[in-house]
């Protein structure tokens, strides 16, 4: 019995030790991987006025915006991940609280557009398009759509649509959101000639601030503040926009959720699988050697007799 003990405490150890080891070494990076099965639903709220919004009086009109992100797990691969995204903004004219995007020969409807782009899982920077995406689809650069894992304090080159390049947000500091502390960035444009509408020139100027979660990445809460104007100096769009309530609310608990899991896999069960298998491993060692004590008295005692 004290043999089973003795091989059942260097066994458990063992396993410990390794288990503790692959958690910290495989199981972590594996982790900090944008997951294949991806699928949010972001929902934003705010005002718009200008010649692209067809209805109202020339007045801000209430606008909610939805932006739909799906991974390709088939298109996708181990280091890259592919991204099926579409996004609408509507005026919120007589539309029930659920209702964030139209048919688009609806007169209500601002814009609407369907993409989709490549990410590296760890880094989430826009990787070479090549055969992750159809044929045709634009090359995106930099950050698209949430930051990478473990988010340092310096600035990120991002994505802006509208330009069809990157800009720099730069860090400006921390802010706790319910609780979760989020690391916030903003980049602006101003004035910048390029096309505010489909092959239509004029300047364009934008503010976006995000807040991001420093573990895993995700876009917690953003506003964005938007002016298109025409060359003739006529406003083709200025939009105010910002995640609804529920969508950070959202955003936090699932942020809270995937960093308790990384914080498991990346310490605690490194740290307390190390101390466990090393004291089993020390229990059994201690069996071991005090069976083999024993044995050795027994047999100074058969010789003696």
């Amino acid at each position: 019995m004290r043999k089973f003990g003795m091989w059942a405490l260097l066994f458990v150890g063992s396993f410990l030790l390794v288990a503790a080891l692959v958690a910290r070494v495989w199981g972590y990076p594996a982790a900090q991987k944008t997951p294949l099965d991806t699928d949010s639903d972001t929902r934003l709220s705010g005002e718009a006025s200008g010649a692209v919004v067809q209805v109202g009086d020339g007045e801000p009109q209430p606008v909610k915006a939805q932006n739909i992100t799906k991974a390709d797990s088939d298109a996708s691969d181990g280091d890259v991940v592919v991204f099926a995204a579409g996004t609408c903004l509507v005026v919120d004219e007589d539309l029930d609280a659920d209702t964030y995007c139209l048919p688009d020969d609806d007169l209500r409807v601002v814009t609407i557009s369907a993409e989709a782009f490549a990410t590296d899982r760890t880094s989430a920077v826009a990787v070479e398009n090549g055969d992750y995406v159809p044929s045709g689809t634009e090359q995106k650069e930099g950050l698209v759509n949430k930051w990478p894992f473990d988010v340092q304090q310096e600035d990120y080159d991002v994505w802006d649509d509208v330009l069809g390049e990157t800009v720099t947000a730069e860090y400006t500091g921390t802010e706790d959101i319910d609780g979760l502390e989020t690391y916030k960035f903003e980049y602006s444009v101003d004035n910048v000639s390029t096309d505010v509408a489909a092959d239509t020139p004029g300047t364009y100027s934008q503010t976006k601030v995000y807040w991001i979660d420093p573990g895993t990445g995700s876009i917690i809460k953003q506003t964005q503040d938007e002016l298109r104007e025409l060359e003739n100096g006529n406003v083709a769009l200025d939009l105010e926009l910002a995640y609804t309530d529920d969508t950070v609310q959202n955003n936090v608990d699932a942020a809270k959720d995937n960093n308790a899991t990384l914080k498991l896999i990346s310490t605690w069960i490194p740290l307390f699988g190390g101390i466990l298998g090393v004291l089993f491993l020390l229990g059994g060692l201690f069996l071991a050697a005090t069976g083999n004590r024993g044995g050795r008295r027994v047999q100074d005692k058969d010789a003696t007799v």
